[in-house]
């Protein structure tokens, strides 16, 4: 079969063309734009059916999302293996192609064989260089389908595969964005000898998704600060990041020290989330409040600063992040923590900035905490270091003073 690109242009599918480019896409839903869409290829081809189905999220697969004359593909969740079919194959190719006569041989999904169709035709759906679907139309008689026809197809596939790509943005993003803030602290716990603030500030953008805080109080009465960030973005980082935090809770009551935690948590991220990684900054104030055990999976330590004194960040010797091999365990580090010592830890979307080198910042982020309440703490290093801006990562900072 010749490239589309070889097909010469003519009057007819010029104004076949126009007609598809007339469609008003942005008053509508993504669910009626679609079925809109397959509606108006059905017309203007005279096929008899008009299918989208979606790349799932392993990519493995394409599932029947929307059809016309073909609605039990979508009642059933209709799905077939990538290269596997005809749908499969466009999926694998990403080429344009027609049917001319369907077959057990040629197409193996028993309801388009049962439907009666005897030819198809269909195009990849294809937005920002990425395979979202395929879309496919079908009909009685066979040898239905020419290269005008696919010329039509191409057009109303950019126009599904944009809307489709749209959507999943907007939706993967507010699903991060709930997921994130359901799982950070709605309240931070009241703990005798110590006051607490925090701030957090989702990325501009598409960009949130890894990072959290979290603080409690363990059975013996030590209290227990986690700062973490997930490699990535997205709604797939908010989820290894709630399972992260799940799975560090329950290591945490039972761990002798934040470092024994780490290594428990690392070993479970390694088996259970192959190929993620995440730092992770967990340190124990003991129930004394004398104390600050420390233990680092690549974060950068607290910063500590006492009444009269410079900041300065503490003492500490990470680990590798969690996800990524070592033979190295953790190891804790101790800190006295005198009264009216102010701790904060953050997220290096507090400091990073693609203009400007990652130690001037945080030389900025230290000499913007001191010994001071944590409400002031978090204003004055929030005001210092992202002020009037937008976060291009999501940015959390925990504060926390010693009071007896």
């Amino acid at each position: 079969m010749p490239p589309l690109t070889n097909v010469a242009a003519n009057g007819e599918l010029e104004h076949r063309l126009a007609v598809v480019a007339s469609i008003d896409v942005h008053t509508r839903s993504t669910d009626e734009l679609v079925h809109t869409l397959l509606e108006r290829l059905r017309d203007e081809l005279a096929a008899d059916t008009a299918t989208v189905l979606v790349v799932d999220p392993s990519g493995s697969h394409l599932v029947a999302l929307a059809a016309i004359g073909l609605e039990d593909e979508v009642l059933q969740g209709f799905r077939i293996k990538v290269g596997a079919g005809f749908s499969g194959r466009v999926a694998e190719t990403r080429t344009p192609t027609i049917l001319d006569e369907v077959t057990s041989s040629t197409v193996t999904n028993p309801i388009i064989l049962n439907r009666g169709l005897r030819s198809m035709a269909a195009v990849p759906l294809i937005a920002t260089g990425t395979l979202i679907g395929v879309l496919h139309t079908g009909s009685e008689s066979p040898a239905f389908f020419d290269h005008d026809d696919l010329a039509v197809m191409q057009v109303i596939g950019e126009r599904i595969a944009t809307a489709l790509v749209m959507e999943r943005s907007a939706s993967e993003r507010s699903a991060a964005l709930i997921l994130q803030r359901s799982l950070l602290p709605s309240r931070l716990p009241e703990v005798e000898g110590i006051e607490m603030a925090s701030r957090f500030v989702p990325a501009a953008g598409f960009g949130l998704g890894g990072d959290w805080f979290d603080a409690f109080v363990l059975p013996d009465d030590s209290l227990g600060i986690v700062m973490g960030d997930v490699t990535g973005s997205g709604l797939a980082a908010a989820v290894v990041m709630g399972r992260l935090r799940s799975a560090l809770r329950a290591y945490a009551i039972d761990a002798a020290t934040p470092a024994e935690a780490l290594d428990k948590l690392n070993r479970k991220f390694m088996h259970f989330e192959p190929g993620q990684m995440a730092t992770v900054l967990y340190f124990t104030i003991s129930p004394d409040r004398e104390t600050v055990t420390i233990a680092s999976a690549g974060h950068p330590p607290p910063i500590g600063a006492s009444p009269g004194e410079a900041a300065q960040f503490l003492a500490c010797v990470p680990r590798p992040p969690i996800g990524v091999p070592s033979d190295r365990p953790c190891v804790v580090t101790h800190v006295p923590l005198p009264r009216g010592t102010t701790l904060a830890c953050f997220t290096d979307g507090l400091y990073e900035r693609r203009t400007a080198p990652i130690d001037r910042q945080l030389e900025r982020l230290r000499a913007a905490v001191t010994a001071d309440d944590p409400e002031t703490v978090c204003s004055t290093v929030m005001g210092a270091m992202v002020g009037s801006h937008l976060v291009e990562d999501d940015t959390a900072l925990l504060a926390l003073i010693r009071t007896r």
